[in-house]
């Protein structure tokens, strides 16, 4: 019997990147469902909350994690550290390109996904969305990187490290930075967006 088939089975990324790599066909579904929400969200964030283009960088990003799979090294570095690096490069790449092109920036709102919430509690939940996401965009690369990795994919300043090849006291410098731009970006939305003061 595959351990992997059990999709609770404490199995860690790097033994279902093995197992996947050694055929075992539901590794990629246990390692899918736990990578590619996050991969996912990153994606969209670092590019001002474009869907379809974060939905083509996942793919993208998952097709290459499933090709190396055979020549996995375990223990040398996290898949999820991996996985963030190569989503980080691609939406990198992506974000050169659109300004190259001098591209038209869409004023797409996203659609409320909630069901259950009242029309005024949904609309101000994506007026704050658009809010955070504009702020996102007007941050230099390296810091809205820094900024959402830290403080909306929640990982550590190591990893995030790793994931953006600088140092930890970097990292701390960029969030710092970051936090404080956003700040200043949205101090003057407070009661637009409502918030009350002092929250």
């Amino acid at each position: 019997m595959d351990i992997a088939c059990d999709p609770d089975a404490d199995l860690t990324d790097d033994a279902l990147l093995v197992l996947y790599a050694n055929g075992d066909p539901m590794a990629v579904r246990v390692l899918t469902a736990r990578l590619t929400p996050r991969a996912l969200a990153y994606a969209a964030r670092m590019l001002g909350g474009d869907r379809a283009e974060a939905e083509d960088v996942t793919q993208e990003a998952m097709l290459r994690l499933w090709r190396i799979a055979p020549d996995w090294r375990q223990g040398e570095a996290k898949v999820s550290t991996w996985l963030y690096r190569v989503v980080t490069n691609l939406c990198t790449d992506r974000l050169r390109k659109r300004q190259s092109r001098k591209a038209v920036t869409l004023d797409e709102a996203p659609e409320i996904e909630d069901g259950h919430a009242g029309v005024e509690a949904g609309l101000m939940e994506r007026d704050r969305m658009a809010a955070l996401n504009h702020a996102l965009e007007t941050l230099p690369e390296r810091q809205r990187q820094a900024v959402v990795l830290r403080h909306i994919e929640g990982l550590t300043n190591p990893e995030i490290a790793d994931i953006m090849e600088i140092g930890v006291e970097a990292v701390e410098s960029l969030t710092a930075r970051g936090k404080r731009s956003l700040a200043a970006a949205l101090a003057g939305q407070k009661q637009e967006l409502g918030y009350e003061e002092g929250r």
